[in-house]
């Protein structure tokens, strides 16, 4: 069983977050999705809740836009306080240790924007490097995130916006790709 973190602060809006989510639904694999922007609108997270939520679980999917070339701020709230001392990291915080780390995102901007020539001059895995490390303090197995670009409705430079059908089709493609890799690591355990 994964859990899924949805973190994203206008979800009702979304496109390809919501038709993500909506797929893994769908899935036969058995999934816990916790919404933490609707379950504390006043990022006032239930701390013990979350990290009973990370105890249940072998694999934990972050799943969020990436806007303003980082991740949500609920999401980075949620790493400050419920990867706490003593729970995620320090002499007795080894209670995520050996658990997998995945980080899917999805981005309005296309991929050529992501490249050290492009307009953004890095890459999506340097942009989330300090998450790579958080994972790594709290002994976790952190794995490449699966993203997804070109996701905005409203277009790039010089492209115009994609049909909402086609936002929809390549979410679902990136959702085939999250649940082969659950899939996969699901089989990897139970060897």
């Amino acid at each position: 069983m994964a859990l899924i973190i949805l973190a994203h602060p206008n979800f009702d809006a979304s496109i390809a977050n919501k038709t993500i989510i909506e797929e893994l639904n769908n899935s036969n694999l058995n999934l816990e999705i916790r919404d933490i922007h609707a379950l504390y609108p006043t990022y006032k997270i239930d701390i013990k809740a979350e990290q009973e939520a990370l105890l249940r679980h072998q694999t934990i999917v972050f799943q969020c836009p990436f806007y303003w070339l980082n991740l949500p701020a609920i999401l980075k709230l949620y790493f400050d306080e419920v990867f706490e001392y003593q729970f995620a990291y320090g002499s007795k915080g080894d209670k995520l240790k050996g658990k997998n780390f995945i980080l899917s995102l999805t981005t309005g901007a296309q991929k050529e924007e992501y490249k050290i020539t492009g307009k953004h001059h890095r890459t999506i895995y340097e942009f989330t490097k300090n998450i790579e490390q958080t994972a790594y303090y709290a002994q976790m197995n952190y794995i490449d995130p699966i993203y997804l670009h070109s996701m905005s409705t409203h277009g790039g430079p010089g492209q115009p916006p994609l049909p909402e059908d086609e936002l929809k089709a390549r979410a679902k493609e990136h959702t085939k790709n999250i649940v082969s890799l659950l899939a996969t690591l699901q089989h990897q355990k139970a060897n």
